[in-house]
C-alpha cells in the first residue's frame, strides 16, 4: 500500500480544493454593484443595503412583511377563458404560462389577499412581475374586480401594488378591455364610500397606467420606480431629442404633482395604516400591543406556595 498516493496527496487535494457555492447565496445589485448576502437582502425587502436601490419583490414575500404577524387568506378569482385567441409566436401561449407558473409557483400575474395591518382590516392586490412581466390579462382584470368587490362586501379599503409591463398581446383586444372593466371596478370603491390606495412600484407602465394604476385616492410610490405609458426610450425615438434627467421616475413625477408620496419600501407598512385609519376615520394605531391591567396582574402576582402535606407516622 503507497501511503502517500493513498493518503497524503488525496487530504493534500481535499485542502487546497476548491469549494463548490450554490450560486444562489448571492445576488449582485443592478445598481450600485454591490454583492449582497440572500438572508440580508431577503430582511431587508429586496433593497439593497449599500445604495438603496428597490428591487422586484413577489407578492407572497410583500404581504408577508405587509400584513400583522405575515398572516393573510387569498381571496379566490374567477378562472378566464384559456388561450381564447389560440395565440402563437415562437412558443403557443399555453406553453408560455406553464413556463411562466413553473419558474414564479404561482396561478397568475397577480395574487389578492384579505387581512389586517396595523389591527386595520384591509383587502390587498399585487402584481408579479416575474410573471410575463406582469401583464394585464383576463386574470389580472378578474382579480381586480374580486377584490373590488370583496372589499365593498366587508366595508374594507383596497390597496394595490402594481407592478407591469402593460397588456397581455397574446390575448389582444381581450387584455385592452380590462381597462374600462377595472375602472368600473374603482368606481364601486367610490360609490361605497371606500379608499383605494395605489403602490406604484417599478415598473409600472402601459395599459395599467392608463387604468386601475392611477385612479388611487392616494397616489404611493417606491422610489426610483419608472412609472409612463409609453418608455423613454420610445419617446425619445419619436421626439427626437435628449428627455431630462429622471424623466418619467417617481421622484419626477412628485416634483410635477403626479403622485402623492414616495416612500421607503420599509416604511411603506407604517405609511398605510396611518394612511387608511385616516381616511377610515379611526383613531391612530398603537406602536405596540399591552396587556390588559388585569391580566398584567395576574402574570406579575407571585404563586402562592402549596402547603405542604403532613407525614404519616
Amino acid at each position: 500500500m503507497n501511503w502517500i498516493s493513498n493518503y497524503v496527496r488525496p487530504k493534500i487535494n481535499s485542502l487546497f480544493s476548491r469549494r463548490e457555492v450554490p450560486e444562489n447565496l448571492w445576488t449582485k445589485c443592478p445598481e450600485c454593484g454591490t454583492m449582497l448576502f440572500h438572508r440580508e437582502l431577503a430582511d431587508n425587502l429586496n433593497v439593497c443595503t449599500n445604495c438603496n436601490h428597490h428591487m422586484a419583490i413577489t407578492p407572497r414575500a410583500r404581504f408577508a412583511a405587509l400584513f400583522d404577524g405575515g398572516i393573510f387568506s387569498e381571496v379566490k378569482v374567477p378562472e378566464p377563458i384559456t388561450d381564447p385567441l389560440q395565440f402563437r409566436d415562437q412558443k403557443k401561449y399555453p406553453d408560455r404560462m406553464k413556463a411562466a407558473q413553473k419558474s414564479t409557483g404561482e396561478k397568475e400575474a397577480m395574487l389578492v389577499a384579505e387581512g389586517e395591518i396595523g389591527r386595520t382590516p384591509i383587502v390587498a392586490a399585487a402584481q408579479d412581475f416575474s410573471f410575463m412581466g406582469g401583464s394585464m390579462g383576463m386574470y389580472v382584470g378578474n382579480a381586480i374586480i374580486a377584490a373590488a368587490e370583496r372589499a365593498v362586501k366587508l366595508k374594507r379599503p383596497l390597496v394595490l401594488f402594481s407592478a407591469a409591463g402593460g397588456a397581455r398581446m397574446q390575448e389582444g383586444i381581450l387584455s385592452l378591455m380590462q381597462m374600462p372593466r377595472t375602472t368600473v371596478a374603482v368606481q364601486m370603491l367610490r360609490e361605497a364610500k371606500l379608499p383605494y390606495i395605489v403602490v406604484l412600484t417599478h415598473p409600472t407602465t402601459g395599459g395599467v397606467t392608463a387604468s386601475y394604476a392611477m385612479l388611487g385616492d392616494v397616489q404611493i410610490a417606491e422610489p426610483n420606480a419608472l412609472i409612463c405609458f409609453a418608455g423613454p426610450r420610445v419617446i425619445e425615438q419619436t421626439i427626437r431629442e435628449k428627455l431630462p434627467e429622471g424623466f418619467q421616475r417617481a421622484e419626477y413625477l412628485l416634483d410635477h404633482g403626479m403622485l402623492d408620496r414616495v416612500t421607503h419600501r420599509s416604511k411603506m407598512r407604517e405609511e398605510l395604516i396611518t394612511i387608511l385609519r385616516m381616511l377610515m376615520g379611526l383613531p391612530p394605531a398603537v406602536a405596540g400591543d399591552l396587556p390588559s391591567p388585569e391580566k398584567a396582574a395576574a402574570q406579575n402576582k407571585p404563586a402562592e406556595a402549596k402547603p405542604a402535606k403532613a407525614k404519616k407516622a
